[in-house]
């Protein structure tokens, strides 16, 4: 009799046991659906070759972590490859549209053409790296829109994406799913 009750326990314990395990693989954890839905795109930018921008490139880099969640831009460690390739040049700034890809690659140009005639360099730098995260150019435009660039003139100084440039990011990155967007690869030049 002992050994029944016994037999009987075992026998529960496994049904239990089965019908968890056979729950767990029939769904996912509602954590892990939340984390697969949240999911963030790192991306990494070098600007090793932008001499005279580090300040305004880190400020651009912060307005854009700081104004969507699901793509986080952060410095490539020296030696390391960058999907956002950022140098300095004598031209109009330039940049290849994305959305750029975890693991692609896009370069980013900040012309010293667009200073010399005014035009604020923080705005450059955040403009050109919107144009990497898959944002075209919005001319003619306000101030208050980033991706106006040139156009919105020379005493506009806002470096900041508004919401429907926010959203539009948000979007291209949803759910961490940018390697599945393919970049637009033409280079887009911010020349009035």
């Amino acid at each position: 009799m002992l050994e029944s009750r016994w037999l009987k326990a075992v026998g529960v314990a496994a049904a239990i046991t089965l019908a968890a395990a056979t729950a767990a693989q029939a769904a996912p954890a509602p954590e892990r659906a939340a984390e697969d839905a949240s999911a963030v795109v790192t991306l990494r930018y070098d600007d090793s070759r932008a001499g005279g921008w580090e300040a305004q490139i880190a400020a651009g880099v912060a307005s854009w972590n700081s104004n969507v969640d699901n793509v986080k831009l952060i410095e490539a460690a020296p030696g390391t490859r960058a999907e956002i390739q950022i140098v300095a040049t004598s031209g109009w700034p330039q940049a290849t549209l994305g959305p750029v890809r975890p693991g692609g690659q896009v370069r980013v140009e900040l012309g010293s053409q667009a200073v010399a005639q005014g035009h604020d360099k923080t705005r450059i730098a955040a403009h050109e790296i919107g144009h990497s995260l898959g944002l075209p150019d919005t001319k003619p435009g306000p101030c208050s829109q980033l991706m106006s660039g040139s156009s919105a003139g020379t005493s506009c100084k806002n470096a900041v994406p508004n919401a429907a440039e926010q959203s539009r990011v948000e979007s291209a990155y949803a759910g961490g799913l940018a390697s599945r967007v393919p970049a637009d690869g033409r280079v887009l030049v911010d020349a009035p």
